[in-house]
């Protein structure tokens, strides 16, 4: 039997088989109880149905994950690749072209099989608790807006890809690197001002005591944004949050509108100090340094792999191309992938403390912080409770109960000695 064909049908069923032993013991880490730092804000009803959200959520993710794992492998065993590579190539065109199309087969085989888990998640258990709020013409209009998207900033960086690999030899995953730095660094900036209004739309916060807390708390800081916005986010969910986009003066501050009907003026303060927090500390450029650094590792290891022959008859193709070893190489790197993410997700939850802690010295209001988290745990319906291994690989943020123990331990250490405070207090106004 094939090794790489081992190897990749190895991987595939140990993490399938990993994913399904962290959901369960996840599930099992449920309590009944409130945790002690709810009990004052938590309706028992309501922390009873959060549980019933989790563990539909979870079957039914187990559930999409058993029948994706299921299709994916039959896929690779009766030749599933070759033959959307055949009907590629039936067009007679260039290399690239014939990339594109069967890149595109293999995105729109990929996209019919989870629109139905999709339209499910979104329109049945979303709704079930409340928190769908998206139309069938707006689920279907983002569907076709991303696919319009994928093609015109996708195709055209692959078919770069492509014909770097075909052109420029030994260095092309350097070239290929270089390129995707750009790409990278032109989404910043497009992002907010191009492509995110597509799906939402973005109102300058009017005049009023919380856009002047925000402006007045940005120059304390010396931290220049372009305006501050609201978004439609009520358009698809009722769920809350807020985002900084772009970079430079291209900054922004996003509040979703279901955010700042849910929250009181200190809190929404809390929180976009969180945000600005991770400016400030270097976290959007630390995660783009590695981001980049990751791809040029990626890049590095695929050349080695590229148009390898074992890899394809693996696959049982029929013909050898550049772009199909982008599409194989995809599983021989999902090890390292996974590994990649793991550090990425601890390095991320610790950005997330220090963004904690700076929002609380800054404004000198850890309560706000605290209460905003619980509310956005509450009206979440967010797991109190994971557990640690569920937590260590895919928790990009630590467990609401783990940042509250985490600013109580850092107010209790400032009040002790006012030198550890990182940042003077600015009090906005009184609470």
């Amino acid at each position: 039997m094939n090794p790489y064909l081992i190897v990749v049908l190895a991987f595939i069923l140990i993490s399938f088989s990993l994913n399904l032993i962290v959901e369960r013991l996840n599930l099992k880490c449920i309590q009944t109880s409130l945790p002690k730092e709810f009990r004052d804000c938590y309706d028992a009803e309501k922390y009873k149905k959060a549980q019933m959200y989790l563990r539909e959520t979870t079957g039914f993710s187990l559930l999409t994950a058993t029948l994706t794992t299921t299709v994916t492998v039959i896929f690779i065993l009766l030749g599933g690749f070759n033959l959307c590579d055949t009907a590629a190539r039936s067009f007679g065109l260039g290399s690239i072209l014939t990339g594109l199309i069967y890149l595109g087969l293999l995105l729109t085989a990929s996209g019919a099989l989870s629109l139905p888990f999709s339209a499910y998640a979104t329109f049945m258990i979303e709704a079930k608790y409340g928190f769908n709020t998206t139309t069938v013409k707006t689920f279907f209009g983002d569907i076709l807006k991303i696919c319009l998207l994928t093609v015109v900033l996708g195709g055209p960086l692959l078919c770069l890809v492509l014909w770097f690999f075909e052109q420029t030899g030994a260095l092309a995953w350097l070239y290929c690197w270089g390129a995707l730095c750009v790409f990278q660094l032109f989404l910043l900036f497009a992002a907010p001002v191009i492509i995110m209004p597509l799906f939402n739309k973005f109102t300058p916060m009017p005049e009023g005591a919380l856009k002047d807390a925000i402006s007045s708390y940005a120059r304390t800081q010396q931290f220049k944004i372009k305006g501050v916005f609201t978004m439609d986010g009520s358009k698809r969910s009722s769920k809350s949050n807020a985002f900084f986009s772009g970079i430079g003066r291209f900054r922004r501050v996003v509040l979703f509108d279901t955010l700042i009907e849910k929250h009181s003026l200190p809190e929404l303060l809390a929180i976009v100090a969180h945000e600005i927090g991770h400016y400030k500390k270097r976290h959007i450029l630390k995660h783009l340094c590695m981001s980049l650094t990751i791809s040029a590792l990626m890049f590095a290891i695929l050349s080695v792999f590229m148009e390898n022959p074992h890899l394809f008859a693996a696959f049982k193709m029929q013909h050898i191309s550049i772009y199909a070893s982008l599409v194989f190489f995809g599983f021989l790197y999902a090890p390292l992938d996974m590994l990649l993410s793991i550090v990425g997700n601890a390095l991320s939850r610790r950005n997330e403390y220090e963004a904690d802690r700076f929002a609380a010295d800054t404004t000198g209001m850890p309560e706000s912080m605290i209460s905003a988290l619980k509310k956005l745990s509450i009206d979440n319906l967010s797991n109190l409770t994971p557990h640690p291994l569920k937590v260590m690989l895919s928790y990009s943020h630590p467990p609401v109960l783990a940042r509250i123990q985490a600013l109580r331990q850092h107010d209790r250490d400032n009040q002790s000695d006012p030198a550890n405070a990182a940042c003077t207090p600015t009090k906005l106004f009184e609470i």
